[in-house]
């Protein structure tokens, strides 16, 4: 297997603003033909780390690195038009008084004749070649989403930065423009960073995430990895509805209501969080008082009243008060499953499927 070339590298970047500390010890890869997706909540400092890398802002400390070449360091700062870096915001920021055509070619080089060629040829694959003469205002979100990204690859960048660039589109429309700008990026073999709060953007998106809290990037994988082995419970609950069943560690096992958990390597008396997804717990039907027996896969189930009961679409969502203290879980089911409230019904946990955090 090829590995593709690092185009961009953030080495353990800092920004410190007005006292606080907005981006904490930044560092990370992009690679030629890559999406990378920086993940996290509002104010994490995601945008912040993108606009360093793009040399709008400047880091208080750490290096950016595009091709090998340090371009932005504590004493040395290459602004943004000699970075060859594309950008793409979530404004699109068109210039509202040039036609398609003419935003397109904005700032691109070379003979009047190679510009023209590359502006109909960014336009043909981007779906807009019978709105060349339009303007800005005559188009949907969608079509001005389209023209944005005509014009960030037009220049043949080898890096491009996107920071929320979907995010004022409607669903349909979101679905469908990400998948057509994935296409396109991939064609074009170019080094993306895309700035995202939205986990399934990530997701649908990314050939690595990096998922960053507080200024701090937490973990960094495959979409597949950081789903199914977060770091933290943060981590995991960023992704999904999660449901937490504590108890404390006794001899390597932790007692819960849904019977011991195997728990090496903690002390005595540590409290734990054994976390869940609501799709990998198991629903039984109650006989009488009675569940189904305990297993080694799914351990001893536990009692619980449905509370109510949702259709989401592709599957229903069941919520439970659980006989055990004052706990509510949350379960999904494929298709509709809609028991009635106070509905007594068991609930197993999936050994293979939980993650074990520490308080």
């Amino acid at each position: 297997m090829t590995t593709q070339k690092i185009q961009l590298e953030l080495r353990n970047i800092v920004r410190i603003f007005d006292g606080r500390l907005v981006v904490d010890g930044v560092s990370l890869s992009l690679r030629a033909g890559e999406v990378t997706c920086l993940l996290g909540p509002s104010g994490c400092g995601k945008s912040t780390t993108l606009r360093i890398a793009a040399g709008v802002d400047h880091q208080s400390s750490g290096q950016v690195v595009v091709s090998n070449k340090v371009v932005s360091c504590e004493t040395f700062h290459i602004p943004p038009e000699g970075r060859g870096i594309g950008l793409m915001f979530q404004d699109f920021a068109l210039f509202p008084h040039l036609n398609v055509e003419r935003n397109v070619a904005f700032g691109l080089r070379g003979s009047k004749i190679d510009k023209h060629a590359r502006v109909v040829d960014m336009l043909n694959r981007v779906g807009m070649s019978a709105m060349a003469n339009q303007f800005p205002h005559q188009l949907s979100g969608g079509e001005q989403q389209r023209v944005a990204l005509a014009r960030a690859l037009a220049p043949s960048p080898q890096i491009l930065l996107m920071d929320e660039p979907f995010s004022g589109l409607d669903n349909r429309l979101r679905d469908e423009v990400r998948d057509s700008t994935l296409a396109l990026l991939k064609d074009e073999g170019t080094a993306v960073l895309l700035v995202t709060h939205e986990p399934e953007e990530a997701m649908r998106m990314a050939d690595q995430i990096a998922l960053m809290r507080e200024g701090r990037v937490v973990q960094v994988g495959a979409p597949y990895n950081i789903y199914n082995a977060p770091v933290d419970l943060g981590a995991a609950e960023f992704f999904s509805d999660i449901n937490v069943i504590s108890g404390r560690v006794f001899g390597s096992l932790t007692k819960t209501p849904f019977g011991e958990f195997l728990t090496p390597g903690y002390n005595d008396n540590t409290e734990l969080h054994i976390t869940i997804r609501p799709q990998h717990l198991k629903i039984d039907f109650d006989r009488a008082g009675r569940g189904p027996n305990p297993t080694l896969e799914e351990g001893t189930p536990a009692r619980g009243l449905v509370l109510r009961s949702r259709f989401m679409g592709q599957n229903s969502l069941v919520e439970f008060a659980m006989d055990y203290e004052d706990v509510c879980l949350k379960v999904t089911v494929p298709g509709v499953f809609l028991p009635k409230p106070q509905t007594p019904l068991w609930l197993s946990v999936r050994r293979d499927r939980c993650f074990i955090f520490s308080s």
